[in-house]
C-alpha cells in the first residue's frame, strides 16, 4: 500500500519500522521540525526523523500543515492512506480529505478512554489495571474519530510510563499492520466512540512531578511510575530536590507526620520508607539533583541524618 507516515518520537518508531517491514511503500514521511535538546542545545532530529533518514526515506519537517505549499506536497505523493502515530499536531481538514482510505491514527489507550496528548501517564496516574492500543480514523476532533480495532493490554505492578510506552508502542506497530489490510479489502466497519465514556488527558508538567504527602501512598506510587523518563516525582530534602524514580506502597505507618522518613526492619535487612497520609511509601530509588540514582537503602549510607527527616520543605 502507498504511504504517508507521520509520526515524532521514539513511540512512532516501531509502527514506521513495522510498516516497511510489512513491504508497504512509505512515500513520504512527515515529522517535527529539528530541536534543540541536550545541555549543549544542539538542534536534534525526531527519532522518526532519524529513521528516515537513516533508510533513505523521503522526509518532510514542517512548521505546519496548513501551508498549502506543504499540503500541495502531500497531494503530490498521491497515498491511499495516512498512518498517523504520535505526530504531535491535529491534522487540518485538507489533508484529513487527501487520501482514499483516510488517516489512520495509532493511539496507546483505549479510546474513549485518555484522549489527548498523554495517555499513558494519565493511565497510570488513574491507577487503571488495563489499557491498550486503538485504531482509529482522524477527524478534526482530537481522538474522536471511529474506532478500526483496539487491543488490550495489561498494567503490571511494576509497569512506568518508559516501560509501558515501549510494550504499547510495540502492540500498536502489530495491531496496525494487520488492521491496514482489513480496512483497505472493506472488512472492518468502523465503530463511533461512547462520548459520554470519554475522558481527556494534558500533558504533564514539571510541577506534576512534586509529591505531597498528605495523599494516600497509593496515589504517590502512581504518580512516581507516572513520571518516570520525564518529568520524575520528587520531594525537597534539606533544601535539595530529591527525585523519586522507583517506590512501592506499603500499608504500614508509624505515628508521624506524613512526609517523616522511617526505617523499615525486615528480615533481609532493612527499607526506607515516607509516611504518607495513608500508608507509607516505600523508596527504592532516589537520586538527590545533579547526582546519579541509587537504591534508597545505600542513600542512608550516606546520609545516615534522613532517617527521621522530614521530606518536602523547599
Amino acid at each position: 500500500m502507498r504511504l504517508i507516515f507521520m509520526g515524532s518520537p521514539r513511540f512512532a518508531v516501531p509502527t514506521l519500522e513495522a510498516l516497511l517491514a510489512a513491504g508497504h511503500d512509505v512515500a513520504l514521511v512527515v515529522s517535527q521540525p529539528d530541536q534543540p535538546a541536550g545541555r549543549g542545545r544542539r538542534l536534534t532530529a525526531p527519532p522518526v526523523a532519524q529513521l528516515a533518514r537513516s533508510r533513505g526515506l523521503p522526509l518532510l519537517q514542517p512548521a505546519t500543515l496548513r501551508d498549502p505549499t506543504v499540503q500541495d506536497a502531500l497531494a503530490t505523493t498521491r497515498p491511499e492512506a495516512i498512518v498517523v502515530a504520535a505526530y504531535g499536531r491535529l491534522l487540518p481538514r485538507a489533508v484529513l480529505a487527501l487520501p482514499p482510505l483516510g488517516c489512520l491514527n495509532v493511539h496507546p489507550s483505549l479510546l474513549p478512554r485518555w484522549r489527548g496528548p498523554a495517555p499513558i501517564q494519565w493511565a497510570l496516574l488513574a491507577g487503571d489495571a488495563v489499557t491498550g492500543t486503538s485504531i482509529i480514523l482522524l477527524e478534526e476532533r482530537m481522538d474522536a474519530g471511529p474506532i478500526l480495532a483496539q487491543a488490550e493490554l495489561p498494567i503490571g505492578p511494576e509497569d512506568d510510563a518508559v516501560t509501558l510506552e515501549t510494550a504499547l508502542a510495540e502492540q500498536g506497530a502489530a495491531l496496525l499492520v494487520e488492521t491496514l489490510p482489513r480496512w483497505a479489502a472493506r472488512a472492518i466497519v468502523p465503530r463511533p466512540q461512547d462520548e459520554a465514556c470519554a475522558t481527556y488527558t494534558r500533558l504533564l508538567t514539571k510541577a506534576d512531578g512534586l509529591l505531597n504527602w498528605t495523599r494516600p501512598a497509593a496515589a504517590l506510587a502512581n504518580q512516581v511510575r507516572a513520571c518516570a523518563g520525564w518529568p520524575s516525582a520528587y520531594t525537597f530534602w534539606r533544601g535539595q530536590q530529591l527525585k523519586v524514580l522507583r517506590a512501592a506502597v506499603l500499608a504500614e505507618r508509624p505515628e508521624v507526620a506524613p512526609g517523616t522518613v522511617w526505617e523499615r526492619r525486615e528480615e533481609r535487612g532493612y527499607g526506607v520508607a515516607v509516611a504518607a497520609g495513608e500508608g507509607s511509601l516505600l523508596l527504592r530509588e532516589v537520586a538527590l539533583a545533579g547526582r546519579r540514582p541509587v537504591p534508597a537503602t545505600a542513600f542512608v549510607q550516606g546520609y545516615r541524618d534522613f532517617i527521621g527527616s522530614q521530606l518536602g520543605i523547599s
